[in-house]
Parts: structure tokens; C-alpha cells; sequence
């Protein structure tokens, strides 16, 4: 990993993935380390809070496990295949405003292992990680009660999947492209207690195409089931897998059959698609 624009004040970390996170680069003399706290010293840094690049979805409340460790530093676990990508991204958290402790993963099962028996303040994981991918990820953690936020990373072409991922337990969806700026502004977003999504993100999401209440929308509703129906209900009222189980009294491996073939019958691509097309159809009415 090179710095080829010393002179002008730019850093750039690149990888083979293509990952250019481009910004000025960041002296210990000039910004302060962050702690995981709700309370960042935004003043401190020169990235501006206020990016236009960044989406912030505030949380209903502030996140207790980060209040409680105001003074900690950051711990941060990156899950990713690509060594030169992992170490790309570990030098540009362990450096200044972040300065996290950082541990890595190249395999998924490894990277699960090490969250659930040291506690981390974020993951941060590529979308396409192997064996589990970065959705499996969200889900096992957040199944096992391990409460850690979780930032998903894809590649150029992954911004369908990383909007599917958007209705899931998902702290932050970024393109490894992400301009320096941008993912500070993320990660640091996360930190807070908050979700943070890529504005091309956002972009793609507002541009695919909604279900209509057109006839073909209610003829695709008839393909359902009475069972499938009701579940897709619950995903359009934001009921979680484990929640939709209980209340019906199946297994989490059912809940996930059913929405597998709710997402097959409606040509859907994940949760996010099958809560607005729930919305549109007034599934979520009662």
C-alpha cells in the first residue's frame, strides 16, 4: 500500500477489489482520537459532519453499550478475504479521528467466532464473505443476541443486494468505493448509536420501480398462501424472523422457507422490497 500523492495532501489506500478511499490525510497533531461514545468531537476533525453523502437514520434511543464505555477505545473487527483490502482499511481505522484497535478475519466463521467471544464496538464486513456471506453474518449475530452494529461493504454491482440487506439488522451499507469522507462520516455514525447509508445506496433504492395496487400486483397476491400472506404482513410491520416465529408458533428455518418463496412468487430481492411492496398492497393496515 503506497501513498502516491504525498505532496498534495491526499491519501489514497488502493487494493486489486478496487477500493480507493480517497481524503486528506489524517495527522495524529491535528485530529483527536474518538471514543465510543455518543458524543463525538466533531469540531475536532476535518471531515465535515454534515457530508451530503451520507444518509443518517437516527435511532429511537442512544445505544447503552456505547455510553457505558465513554473512555474505552474503539474495538473494531474487519471481515474480509482480500489481505491487502484488510490491511488497507485496519491502517485507516487505527489511524486518527478513529483510533480503534482493530482485529481481523479473513473467513466469515472466524470473524463470528471472535465477535461473540471478545466483545467489539463495530464490524465491519464485505458483502460477498466466505463461508457465511455478510447477511448471514447480521443474521447470526443478531439471532445469538450478540449486539454489535454491523457496517456491510460491497463491491461495484452489489448496490441491489446491499439495499435487500437494508430491511435486516444492518448498522451501515457502503461501497468499498466510498470516498474517505464518506465512510468516517459512516463509521463514526454507527459508533453513535445510528444507522448510516451511501447516498448511491439511497439512490438505487428510490429508484427501482414499487409495486403498484394495479390488478398484476393483487393477481401476484393471490400466488400466496393465507400463511405467506400474514407473514408478509408481519415483514411489512417490521416484525423481526424470531419474532414472526414465536407469534406463530414455528421455527426460524420455517419463517425463512416461507419468505423464500413469498420472494420467489413476488419477484422480490430481499426484506426491503417485500416491506414497501406490503405497504403498497395495505397489508400493513391492520
Amino acid at each position: 500500500m503506497r501513498d502516491n500523492t504525498a505532496n498534495t495532501g491526499m491519501g489514497c489506500h488502493c487494493t486489486p477489489t478496487g477500493l480507493a478511499i480517497i481524503g486528506r490525510s489524517p495527522t495524529s497533531a491535528s485530529r483527536r482520537c474518538l471514543g465510543p461514545s455518543t458524543t463525538i468531537p466533531l469540531p475536532s476533525t476535518r471531515i465535515d459532519p454534515y457530508s451530503s453523502v451520507v444518509i443518517v437514520v437516527p435511532a429511537p434511543s442512544s445505544n447503552p453499550a456505547i455510553e457505558s464505555q465513554t473512555l474505552a477505545p474503539i474495538k473494531a473487527l474487519i471481515i474480509d478475504r482480500q489481505p491487502l483490502f484488510l490491511a488497507a482499511l485496519a491502517s485507516l481505522l487505527e489511524a486518527p479521528p478513529i483510533c480503534a484497535d482493530v482485529v481481523t478475519a479473513s473467513r466469515s466463521d472466524v470473524g463470528l467466532e471472535m465477535a461473540r467471544s471478545s466483545p467489539v464496538h463495530v464490524v465491519l464486513c464485505e458483502l460477498h464473505a466466505h463461508p457465511l456471506s455478510g447477511i448471514d453474518v447480521v443474521r447470526r449475530l443478531h439471532e445469538e443476541g450478540v449486539e454489535v452494529p454491523v457496517m456491510l461493504l460491497g463491491d461495484d454491482g452489489d448496490e441491489g443486494q446491499l439495499v435487500a440487506a437494508l430491511g435486516m439488522n444492518v448498522a451501515a451499507a457502503f461501497s468499498k468505493n466510498s470516498v474517505l469522507g464518506e465512510f468516517l462520516v459512516g463509521v463514526r455514525t454507527v459508533l453513535s448509536g445510528h444507522r448510516a447509508i451511501g447516498a448511491g445506496l439511497l439512490v438505487e433504492l428510490l429508484e427501482k420501480p414499487l409495486p403498484s395496487r394495479g390488478t398484476d400486483s393483487r393477481q401476484n397476491a393471490g400466488q400466496l398462501s393465507p400463511t405467506e400472506l400474514a407473514i408478509l404482513a408481519m415483514i411489512g410491520q417490521a416484525h423481526s424472523i424470531p419474532a414472526i416465529a414465536a407469534s406463530r408458533g414455528i421455527s426460524h428455518k420455517t419463517v425463512r422457507n416461507h419468505l423464500a418463496k413469498i420472494y420467489r412468487k413476488l419477484e422480490l430481492h430481499g426484506r426491503t422490497e417485500a416491506m414497501l411492496w406490503a405497504a403498497r398492497m395495505g397489508l400493513t393496515e391492520s
